[in-house]
């Protein structure tokens, strides 16, 4: 034993500052920072067994009989060993893990890891439990199979991150999450080594924890849906044991309705206040002025630091935007008295009061880039959501920041537009002490067209790239094989409970009304729900908390696969006019010609269908053309131009939404369709 932990030492030390990069077709994901594929294969057998090298903490140990468990359902293998539990060790174990150290859930903490593989012993080292933890993973990601059973590859790693903060904000204000659906999704983060879980808890349209102090707020601001205490240690704890801190959230002194349905006196308009049901940006906000709300946060801030373990604490500070301060005689007195010139200089007077109160509790306050105002001490956090020049200039001043724009994945944008995102950009001009500041970013899962049904589809996969691009190196951008490995990863995300694949099948089922769903899976996954705020701007103020979230455009998912798949080999079979690649490409086309027609007894029995029925004949009309774009490029004769007019009609016609929706193949199409107009 003391050979193998002298070997593994050794190689951790020769890759110290290697270049990153991945490893004959291995789909880890997080890039790790050095991989070396070395001869031989490491066999998993019933034998297989887990054991720490020296003293093992409660959160190693855990993690040690999780890893056990998921292994095992991977492989379907009966493993021998016993639970894990408490100090036990397996004498001469095949995996053996060794760590230095627990942990603090603090940025900047060692995360690194190592991992040995040889034909006979799998090693992990880490400094700490949490970079044991992230070893455990990548583990997992390098089982594979052969014709004998499961393998592991002989291989050598060093691993640990380009960045300290890489987060998930979720959204469970506008609409509440349970905690099954936060505990899930805990667990895909920690399987792609992410470590924040920013927890949105307050906004205009729900006020989600429970407090003592203050009862009210949960009695009146959260129609019934908040996280009692309990809960809320439970799921710290449940974070904590895989690696990840959780930050809450309260938006203040915007956002704030739902504390003004319990507390008016502390508004800065009159009211009455009730909870919002549609969203946007609305005018309640707390009254600066008024020394009963700092007295009011005094406590409320005692009881949640108590509650929350995080250093961190956010406040939110976004989109205030100071009608009612406008409209308050009070507060314009207060104004001038203190000199100020406008209500960017008023929030900063409120943020400075609030940031006495956290410091009193041993806080560190985070804010939207709107904090970011004269006066502020260096010791708080940025986070930048209105664009990157925001975190840089944050950085330049001597701000620790993190960035979240470019990373909004409730805006259903393709993986690769955030993969080719980053915290500093080559264009963002940081000198090397400016970019220390920079602390890493966070995925951001606004709540306002989700449900704790479709959550899931809208974080996963693509947080995953995400999660890549936080951690690994910079110079590791190959798209292609992004998203190769994401696929790998998309499954393996499954075993964990997500839902962001086997939901779509309820949904399809309902929305067929019991009939038979292959045409309209066929359909749905052709479409995309529209990009950005394009299905906010076309669905109006009908939108509300209460409205349904079970429509096509709502299993559809963000980035659809077959889409990108079909412009692969559409781009192949230009490039090579391979008769295999053509059938592909008629096979699918076919497919989607013969959707309309299967798909009309599902609209006579379900008129929750009716909306999508243009997107069904776009499709197959689109289809139609494709087919006979393919044709003649087959044939190596031309389309002609008005037939090529005609064809480019069709596909502009494709190319509408429909039910907040829209077809993903129609620009693939058309460059076959434009390949065969240029034939001569």
């Amino acid at each position: 034993m003391r050979q193998s932990l002298a070997l593994a030492a050794a190689v951790t030390i020769a890759f110290s500052g290697a270049a990153g990069g991945q490893a004959d077709g291995l789909t880890l994901m997080p890039a790790p920072s050095s991989v070396i594929l070395t001869e031989g294969k490491f066999r998993v057998t019933e034998d297989f067994s887990v054991s720490a090298v020296g003293e093992s903490g409660p959160r190693a140990r855990r993690a040690a009989a999780r890893f056990m468990a998921r292994l095992a359902g991977r492989t379907g293998l009966f493993f021998k060993q016993d639970f894990l539990a408490l100090d036990d060790v397996s004498e001469g174990a095949s995996f053996e893990y060794k760590y230095d150290r627990p942990g603090q859930l603090l940025p900047g903490e060692d995360e690194s890891y190592a991992v040995t593989v040889s034909p006979d012993r799998v090693l992990l080292l880490a400094r700490t439990d949490l970079g044991l933890l992230h070893g455990f993973e990548t583990i997992l990601q390098l089982l594979t199979a052969d014709r004998e059973g499961y393998v592991i590859p002989c291989v050598q790693i060093s691993d640990a991150p380009r960045y300290g903060w890489r987060g998930l904000l979720l959204d469970c204000a506008r609409h509440f999450m349970p905690v099954e659906v936060i505990k899930r999704n805990l667990d895909g983060l920690a399987a792609v080594k992410m470590n924040v879980f920013h927890w949105h808890l307050t906004d205009y349209q729900g006020f989600r924890v429970e407090s003592r102090v203050y009862p009210r707020l949960q009695e009146k601001g959260s129609d019934g849906h908040y996280y009692s205490q309990a809960q809320i240690r439970d799921v710290i704890a449940y974070a904590a044991d895989r690696g990840i801190r959780v930050m809450p959230e309260f938006d203040i002194p915007g956002h704030s309705t739902s504390w003004f349905a319990a507390f008016p006196e502390l508004a800065a308009g009159p009211g009455p206040y009730r909870l919002e049901r549609r969203f946007g940006i609305m005018d309640p906000a707390f009254h600066p002025a008024n020394p009963a709300v700092f007295a009011f946060f005094d406590r409320f801030f005692g009881e949640m630091a108590a509650l929350f373990p995080d250093p961190y604490l956010h406040i939110g500070g976004d989109e205030v935007n100071g009608r009612l301060w406008d409209d308050n005689p009070e507060i314009e007195v207060f104004k001038k008295e203190k000199g100020m010139a406008d209500n960017r200089a008023l929030q900063a007077y409120f943020n400075l009061r609030i940031l006495e109160v956290l410091k009193k509790y041993d806080r560190r306050m985070v804010g939207w880039d709107e904090i970011l105002q004269p006066g502020l001490p260096k010791d708080i956090v940025i986070q930048s959501w209105r664009g990157p020049q925001t975190l840089y200039e944050a950085a330049r001043q001597g701000y620790r920041a993190i960035l979240s724009n470019g990373f909004y994945i409730d805006l259903c944008q393709p993986a690769a537009f955030h993969y080719a995102n980053d915290p500093v950009a080559a264009n963002g001009n940081l000198s090397d002490e400016a970019r220390a500041f920079v602390l890493g970013g966070e995925a951001t899962m606004w709540s306002e067209l989700v449900s704790a049904e479709t959550v899931d589809s809208r974080i996963w996969p693509r947080t995953a790239a995400i999660a890549e691009r936080l951690w690994s190196s910079a110079d590791v951008r190959d798209v292609a094989d992004m998203y190769r490995r994401l696929e790998a990863v998309d499954l393996e995300l499954e075993e964990l409970g997500l839902a962001h694949r086997k939901n779509q099948e309820m949904m399809l089922r309902r929305l067929a009304a019991g009939g038979n769903t292959e045409a309209l899976k066929v359909l749905v996954e052709a479409v995309e729900p529209l990009e950005q705020y394009k299905r906010h701007t076309l669905g109006g103020d009908r939108y509300t908390v209460l409205s349904p979230l079970t429509r096509l455009v709502d299993a559809a998912q963000p980035e659809s696969r077959t889409a990108r798949a079909f412009e692969a080999t559409v781009a192949a079979f230009l490039k090579t006019g391979d008769r295999k690649t053509a059938d592909e490409l008629r096979g699918q086309l076919g497919r989607w010609q013969a959707q309309a027609e299967a798909l009309k007894p599902l609209l006579a029995r379900s008129p929750l269908l009716v909306e999508a029925e243009p997107l069904s004949k776009n499709l197959a009309a689109a289809a139609g053309v494709g087919l006979e774009a393919l044709d003649a490029v087959l044939a190596g004769r031309a389309g002609g131009e008005a037939w090529l007019r005609e064809s480019l009609k069709v596909l502009t016609k494709a190319r509408q939404p429909w039910a907040e929706a829209e077809l993903a193949v129609v620009s693939s199409v058309e460059k076959l369709v434009k390949a065969a107009g240029r034939r001569p």
